[in-house]
């Protein structure tokens, strides 16, 4: 296991995003789609409750020490999953899991490119810009953008595959039904869990 996640951590100098598909959405599922993606808000957490308040901090805490070495800068470390898991959450996604999909996606870099034109952190296909975005390609090397697009789209793909994680994965690595890359995102997920979570 130590060696698997040794190899995760050294591999993700390429940027992994496949071919992911255009796919034509009815105008009900593109104006949705549009709308998360149009809606801002800052991403400061808001919390009711103390103790909630109290496990983002102490979530926020083990991430950062955690993604220190991929993240030196302490101030945009804190930001970026501060984003993270507001993106995240505001999809219905575990935090977790988006930050084993970056990790494995882009390895933590902003301005990743893969062979076939996806983009940054969350390697967003340049088309979602125009098909749910203004069309400004460019705004997918914005940190919270391209967390914002690549949140919502796997939020759809996860919809669309009736919430078959494995099925969303592979359909937003572009390569549905093969167990390689959802295995990957899920192996990655773990280094992201907090002690005694699964």
């Amino acid at each position: 296991m130590r060696l698997l996640a040794c190899l995760l951590l050294a591999v993700p100098l390429l940027a992994r995003a496949g071919a992911q598909l255009e796919e034509p959405l009815a105008d009900a599922v593109r104006s949705a789609l549009g709308a998360a993606i149009a809606a801002s808000a800052p991403p400061k957490p808001q919390f009711d409750k103390i103790d909630d308040r109290l496990a983002y901090l102490k979530w926020l805490g083990t991430m950062s020490e955690r993604l220190k070495s991929r993240k030196s800068e302490a101030q945009l470390r804190i930001e970026f999953l501060q984003t993270v898991w507001y993106e995240a959450k505001r999809a219905g996604l575990e935090p977790s899991l988006v930050l084993g999909l970056i990790q494995v996606e882009s390895g933590f870099r902003k301005y990743a490119i893969s062979s076939v034109g996806a983009r940054g952190y969350m390697q967003v296909m340049p088309f979602w810009t125009r098909v749910i975005g203004d069309g400004d390609a460019s705004r997918l090397f914005h940190m919270q953008s391209n967390l914002r697009f690549g949140c919502v789209i796997l939020r759809h793909y996860l919809d669309r595959e009736n919430g078959d994680l494995f099925m969303a994965l592979g359909r937003y690595n572009g390569s549905r039904g093969k167990p390689e890359y959802p295995r990957m995102v899920m192996g990655a997920r773990r280094q992201w869990l907090l002690p005694g979570e699964s």
